[in-house]
């Protein structure tokens, strides 16, 4: 059974030929990428919705060539350390191009995998990657799911909303989030700022939550291709931030030493 609701009156979705459908016969099509938007906020149509198609094709190449590897196998061990059985259910919020969301369906295949995003040009690089999760267009403080759906939710690099979460989540259910510390992409920070600033330490702290595991995962990062250098780059905010003298530097590049510094942090419902 589909997990989505509908987002006007909240009523059941269930899919019926190339759309998902409630019983109050509010309708939503299936994009012929692979997505459903089930975002409400049409009040600002001709405004852009989360990262571009610039950001987030960087990302995936980036992803693709394994840089962040540890991180994904931090989260996968969590999600496995945490599974009660092979029979999960599972929401990313924010899941992007799906790097991540894609590899746990992959090690798990009997879970069922959902994932929300803002940017339609996210879920449409994650279709692409895999046909096995449910996509949809949706605010993470709005979600179109019912309440207790879920046994897992991600959360990686992506805002989070408590009272939210919780309210999605199963009794007893994980959050997985994934946090970068003080020193994360210092190396590419030196190459772009005359003075480079540490990352402000997260609070930890969520309402409705006990976090029960803190895995901090820190390496050296070496790229010796300008391709890769750039990649990096772009999926940052940094390359938003800056100036195009301050890009400029970055271009010139064809080898960075960075330091990668995340924490996987999981928590559960009290």
């Amino acid at each position: 059974m589909i997990k989505f609701i509908c987002p006007v009156c909240k009523c059941v979705l269930s899919k019926k030929d190339n759309a998902l459908v409630c019983e109050n016969n509010h309708s939503y099509d299936i994009a012929k990428q692979g997505y459903v938007n089930l975002l409400q906020s049409q009040k600002s149509s001709k405004k852009r919705h989360g990262d571009d198609k610039l950001m987030i094709k960087a990302r995936r190449d980036f992803l693709d060539g394994g840089f962040y590897e540890p991180l994904l196998n931090g989260i996968c061990t969590a999600v496995a350390d945490n599974a009660e059985s092979t029979y999960f259910s599972l929401l990313d919020c924010g899941c992007g191009e799906c790097y991540y969301t894609s590899d746990i369906k992959h090690r798990f295949s009997n879970a069922d995998i959902y994932g929300t995003d803002i940017s339609k040009e996210a879920l449409i690089f994650g279709a692409k990657r895999t046909k096995d999760i449910h996509l949809a267009a949706a605010s993470s403080s709005n979600l179109p799911v019912g309440n207790n759906s879920f046994n897992f939710l991600l959360s990686i690099f992506a805002p989070v909303f408590p009272d939210e979460f919780s309210r999605v989540l199963k009794s007893g259910g994980i959050l997985i989030r994934a946090v970068p510390l003080e020193n994360h992409l210092l190396g590419l920070k030196r190459a772009i700022y005359d003075i480079p600033y540490k990352n402000k330490a997260e609070d930890l702290t969520l309402s409705g939550f006990r976090l029960i595991e803190n895995n901090e995962i820190k390496y050296t990062l070496e790229l010796e291709h300008s391709t890769d250098i750039m990649n990096l780059f772009k999926m940052t905010p940094y390359f938003y931030k800056t100036s195009r003298t301050d890009q400029e530097k970055i271009e010139k590049l064809d080898y960075l030493k960075t330091e990668i510094e995340f924490a996987v942090l999981v928590y559960k419902t009290c």
